[in-house]
Order: structure tokens, then C-alpha cells, then sequence
């Protein structure tokens, strides 16, 4: 039982494999997880000085790490901060969920979680990241001796859900394009960042956490045009983006306004308009795009709807399909099309492009 004080191990709730149980018992605490944040690497047991927040040891009493060591190494194993991020959020509200559930830790538990998470109006592909840290976290429970291996094996079995049809999302026109574009006000420091900011996202196709850590080494000439080198993507995938003439001019506006000739490309800014030694984030990037889109009658206006506008109008320009797909940095050819929806068409079909006659006697 657990009183009084209680490590933040005891509050996400304790995994334990033992030879002679046939599952492994979840307990619960009386402390609120919501307050917690991952840290990455571990830790001691401990108290911190912000707010009094309790560090997770990173041993239970008989010499095992914890779950919350756990949950850091599950973490830790992921390259991606965005995916770092879904996962702390998945699995900090799957244990604080099995928690007040008190019940094993097993397959039939997390496929009760499974459908209320889809019956509380999540989408398919949300329930499903969900799914998969909770089946990386058994994993690495069994992987460090907290939960039998078969139990392991069952929950990596947990289906997810089917995706019915796929989200179009939002493209805007080149009219639309143009209007937001225009939008920042030029003659203020801010304005001239914006403008760069949106000429990035629209003009070659940047995700919102590639422009914020975009660095003016990158900023590169190649084959007689401008392009962005060693860009890294999703999966810490490598890519070359090249540049249009009107993306290098506003990009060369804000550099020269702002003075900046090293570092960051993308920094933030005072209350006053003073330009500051950081980087924007992803979500100062998002708020920025959301702001010009309301202003132009677009509501709720994101940084991948601009990623997206770049994918159709190059298509509609007629750019090749894998050099747009190059140029986004997508594994896989049907990313691209789904950016692009993609249609197939009998009126205009690609065997009409050939520009051949075939043989004379079949004339």
C-alpha cells in the first residue's frame, strides 16, 4: 500500500513480473502525473525545486528499474522530438488511466483502452500512436525483467484502428497563396520574418520543425541555384530542398534587416521587436501561420497546409511527381500523392503522353 509521500514511480503505477503470478498487478497512487514532464535520460530518486515535482527513481526496491525508467527509456530510443512528445502524451494518460483502472497489465486492458480511446472521438490515426508506445512500453518492461515476455508478445498483438477513407486536408490557391504571402506587414522587423517564414513553408515545402532549426549554413548555392542543404526530416532522413528566386529574395530581406549572418535563420522576437539569440519553435511557427491565415479569412490555418499548397501547386505546374516527393522528403511515392489527392483520370491518361505512333502496319 502505498502513504504519504510516494515516488512518481508509485504515481504512474508499478509493473512487476513475478515468476509465480500469472500477470503482473498495476498500483496506484495519489498524486496527479499531469504535472510530470519527460526529461529524457533517467534520473534519481529526488525532488525537484520547481514546484516540489518528484524525480522517478530509477530502480524499484529489489534492484529492478522502474517503470518510469522505463517509460524514460522508451523515450529515449525515439529520434524524433515530435515523437518524443506523442509518446510522453500517450503514455503518461495510458498510466494514469490503467492507474485508476487497477487491473493487470495485459492484452484484454490495453484493448479496453484501445476503444475508449476511439469511442471518445479521437481519430484512427491518433488512437493508433497511442497503441504503439503502449506496446513499445511492454516491450521494454519485458526487455528489463518487469512483465513476462508471453504477456508482452500478446499486447504487441493489440490491432489498431482502421482508417476509413483519407483526410484531404487543406490546399490553398494560388490566389489564396499569393494573398498570404502579402499579408505581413513589410515595414516592421516582424513583418519582414513573417514573410520569410511564409515563403519557406509555401515556397519549398518545409515542415515546421525543419524551419525552426534551419541554420544559415544551409543556405547554400548548387548547380548555378539556391537550395537548402542536409535538411533533416522525419526519421533523421537527409535531403536537399531547392529554392525558388522569390523565396531567396524574402529570406535575404529578413537576414539583412534583422543583421543575422550566423545561427538560427528563424529567431524570435521581443515584445518590443527586438530580434533575440533563439530560434522560433514549431509552435511559434504554427502561431504565426494561424495568425495570417485568420487575417485573410482562413481559420485554423496550420504550417503542413502550406506544406501541402507547395505539393499542388507544383503538381499543378506540372512538376514531376518524384521531384516533388524528393523535395518533401517522403519515403514512400504515395505519401506524395496523398498530398497531392491524388486522382486517376481515363480522360487524361498518362498513355496519352507517350508520344509515339506504334508500329506503321498497325495503322
Amino acid at each position: 500500500m502505498l502513504t504519504g509521500e510516494c515516488s512518481l514511480d508509485a504515481m504512474l503505477a508499478t509493473v512487476i513480473y513475478q515468476p509465480d503470478l500469472e500477470i503482473a498487478p498495476l498500483e496506484s497512487a495519489m498524486v496527479d502525473v499531469a504535472t510530470s514532464d519527460y526529461q529524457g535520460g533517467g534520473s534519481s530518486i529526488a525532488e525537484s525545486g520547481a514546484g516540489g515535482q518528484l524525480v522517478p527513481p530509477a530502480e524499484n526496491s529489489d534492484g529492478r528499474p522502474s517503470l518510469a525508467r522505463v517509460k524514460a527509456l522508451v523515450l529515449d530510443s525515439l529520434g524524433s522530438p515530435h515523437s518524443r512528445r506523442s509518446y510522453d502524451l500517450a503514455l503518461t494518460r495510458f498510466l494514469t488511466w490503467s492507474a485508476e483502472a487497477r487491473e493487470p497489465f495485459s492484452k484484454a486492458l490495453v484493448q479496453r483502452y484501445g476503444r475508449q480511446l476511439a469511442d471518445s472521438g479521437l481519430s484512427a490515426g491518433t488512437v493508433n500512436v497511442h497503441l504503439s508506445a503502449i506496446r513499445r512500453l511492454a516491450a521494454e518492461a519485458a526487455d528489463n525483467g518487469l512483465l513476462a515476455p508471453e504477456l508482452a508478445a500478446g499486447i504487441a498483438r493489440v490491432k489498431g484502428e482502421k482508417t476509413a477513407g483519407v483526410r484531404t486536408g487543406t490546399w490553398l490557391t494560388r490566389e489564396q497563396a499569393e494573398q498570404l504571402l502579402n499579408f505581413p506587414d513589410a515595414s516592421t522587423l516582424k513583418g519582414v520574418r513573417d514573410r520569410a517564414i511564409l515563403a519557406l513553408l509555401i515556397g519549398a515545402g518545409l515542415r515546421r520543425d525543419e524551419l525552426s532549426r534551419l541554420d544559415c549554413t544551409n543556405v547554400q548555392q548548387r548547380d548555378g541555384r539556391w537550395v537548402l542543404v542536409d535538411i533533416r526530416g522525419k526519421g533523421n532522413k537527409i535531403r536537399t530542398v531547392p529554392v525558388a528566386g522569390w523565396v531567396k529574395v524574402a529570406l535575404d530581406a529578413w537576414l539583412a534587416r534583422s543583421g543575422i549572418v550566423e545561427g538560427g535563420v528563424v529567431r524570435s522576437l521581443s515584445v518590443k521587436g527586438e530580434l533575440q539569440n533563439r530560434s522560433l519553435l514549431g509552435q511559434n511557427i504554427l502561431d504565426v501561420v494561424a495568425e495570417a491565415g485568420r487575417r485573410i479569412g482562413i481559420p485554423k490555418l496550420a504550417p503542413h497546409d502550406l506544406r501541402r499548397t507547395f505539393a499542388k501547386l507544383a503538381h499543378n505546374g506540372a512538376a514531376p511527381l518524384e521531384q516533388i516527393q524528393l523535395s518533401l522528403g517522403h519515403a514512400s511515392i504515395q505519401t506524395t500523392e496523398r498530398y497531392l489527392g491524388v486522382k486517376q483520370s481515363l480522360s487524361d491518361a498518362p498513355c496519352d503522353h507517350l508520344g509515339l505512333k506504334g508500329p506503321i502496319d498497325a495503322v
